[in-house]
C-alpha cells in the first residue's frame, strides 16, 4: 500500500465515520423506532382480527414486502413531488424505511402474538383484567421475547440498507466514499473501507443482540422453574 493510498483512506475513515454519525445511525435509530410503533399498530389489528383495519393491514404489508426498497425510496423522493408533495432526503429516507421495516417487523410481531398460548389470555380474563390489560402485561411481553431475535436481525438488515440512501442524495457513509472515490479514483479501497465500518456497525450489534438474547434466556428458565414449582406444590 503506497503513501497516497494511506492518505486517502486515514482521510476517508474520518469522513466516513462523520456521515455515519450524522446521518447512518439516526436514520436507523429513528427509522426502525417509527418502524416498531407501525409493526405493533398492524400486528395488534391483525390479533384483534377488526375486520377492516385487518384487510387495510394486510394490504399494506402486501405492497410494502413486494416491492424494491429502492423503488419506494425513488417513488417518495422523485414521485411525490409531482402531486405537490414534497420532503426533504432525510426525511423521505425515514419516512420509506419507517413504512418499508414497519411492514416486515409487523409479521414477526404478528406471529409472535400469535405464539402466546390462549390459555395466558383465559388465565387473564379469570383473575379479572380487561382485553387491553391482558395485552399489555401478559400477550406483548411474551410476544417480544418471542420476537426479539427476528427483529434484532431485521434491525442489523435495516442499519446495512441505509446505504441505498445515497440513490436520493442523503449525505451517508456511502455517499461519503462515493464522494471521495470520485476525486481520488481509488474505488477498491475505499468501498473496502466502508465495507469495514458497516461490518463494524453489524458487528457490535451482533454482541448486543447476543448478549440480550442470553439475557432472555435466563429469564425463560427461571420462569420455567418458577411455574415446575408451582405445579409440585
Amino acid at each position: 500500500m503506497t503513501e497516497r493510498i494511506w492518505n486517502i483512506l486515514v482521510e476517508g475513515f474520518g469522513k466516513i465515520m462523520l456521515a455515519s454519525i450524522q446521518v447512518t445511525i439516526p436514520l436507523t435509530v429513528i427509522g426502525f423506532a417509527f418502524a416498531m410503533v407501525i409493526a405493533m399498530v398492524m400486528a395488534m389489528v391483525q390479533y384483534a382480527k377488526i375486520p377492516v383495519l385487518r384487510q387495510i393491514s394486510r394490504i399494506y404489508i402486501w405492497i410494502f414486502r413486494g416491492t424494491p426498497l429502492l423503488v419506494q425510496l425513488f417513488l417518495a423522493y422523485y414521485g411525490l413531488p409531482k402531486v405537490g408533495i414534497v420532503l426533504d432526503s432525510f426525511t423521505c429516507a425515514v419516512l420509506v424505511f419507517s413504512l418499508n421495516e414497519g411492514a416486515y417487523c409487523a409479521e414477526t410481531m404478528r406471529s409472535a402474538l400469535e405464539a402466546v398460548p390462549e390459555g395466558q389470555v383465559e388465565a387473564g380474563y379469570c383473575v379479572g383484567m380487561n382485553y387491553l390489560q391482558i395485552m399489555w402485561h401478559v400477550v406483548i411481553p411474551q410476544a417480544l421475547r418471542t420476537a426479539f431475535p427476528p427483529l434484532s436481525n431485521s434491525l442489523i438488515a435495516m442499519l446495512k440498507d441505509t446505504s441505498l440512501v445515497a440513490e436520493i442524495t442523503v449525505a451517508d457513509m456511502f455517499m461519503a466514499a462515493q464522494k471521495i472515490v470520485g476525486r481520488t479514483y481509488e474505488p477498491l479501497w475505499l468501498y473496502c473501507e466502508v465495507a469495514l465500518v458497516y461490518l463494524m456497525y453489524s458487528t457490535i450489534l451482533t454482541f448486543i443482540q447476543r448478549a440480550w438474547e442470553k439475557r432472555l434466556s435466563r429469564y425463560n428458565d427461571r420462569q420455567t422453574e418458577v411455574k415446575a414449582e408451582g405445579g409440585a406444590l
